[in-house]
């Protein structure tokens, strides 16, 4: 091949990765420009959230497996100061209190929650998988207080798109059987 074929094969070469260089360029700058649109300025969760209509207990889960059935259950909303953020990602830890130690119990993770109600969520229940269980015919009251239950706190956390994880608020179960 004579030199001035070997360049003209070496500008079609380059030519088509010049073009697909600035397509993909072009492609990155538009998405950067429609995400940060779209997320809008990033929002200190700490002071625009807050958490109200706390109440939980231990959900009445019905006999399972043959036993009664206890989970722990957690129910609050999430209002918001402004128009910010529009939706947010929560995460609820189940934790036993052991004294002055706590130890994961379970977690109920709502990757979507929205303002749908303005300026605060519809009410959302966080109930665990993982319960409580007692032979029968040991009842759901008698199994509160059986001295082998250990106490729970929820914890509260959420975050914005792919933010830290921030903390909200915590609560402790109270020895109660919910219905509902």
């Amino acid at each position: 091949m004579s030199e001035r074929a070997l360049a003209g094969a070496e500008r079609r070469i380059a030519r088509p990765r010049h073009v697909a260089g600035a397509v993909l360029a072009s492609v990155c700058l538009v998405s950067t420009v429609l995400s940060s649109s779209a997320c809008g300025p990033s929002v200190d969760l700490k002071q625009v959230l807050t958490v109200s209509d706390l109440a939980g207990g231990y959900f009445d889960a019905g006999i399972v497996e043959g036993k009664n059935k206890l989970q722990p259950s957690l129910s609050f909303r999430v209002g918001r100061s402004g128009d910010r953020p529009r939706t947010i990602s929560l995460n609820v830890h189940f934790r036993k209190i052991a004294g002055t130690e706590m130890e994961e119990w379970d977690e109920v993770f709502l990757q979507t929650v929205e303002f749908a109600e303005g300026s605060r969520t519809a009410l959302i229940t966080a109930r665990t998988q993982a319960g409580y269980t007692g032979d029968p015919p040991q009842s759901r009251a008698e199994m509160l207080q059986n001295p082998k239950f250990q106490d729970m706190r929820a914890i509260i956390f959420a975050r914005q798109s792919s933010s830290n994880w921030v903390e909200l608020a915590r609560y402790d179960l109270p020895r109660q059987v919910l219905t509902n």
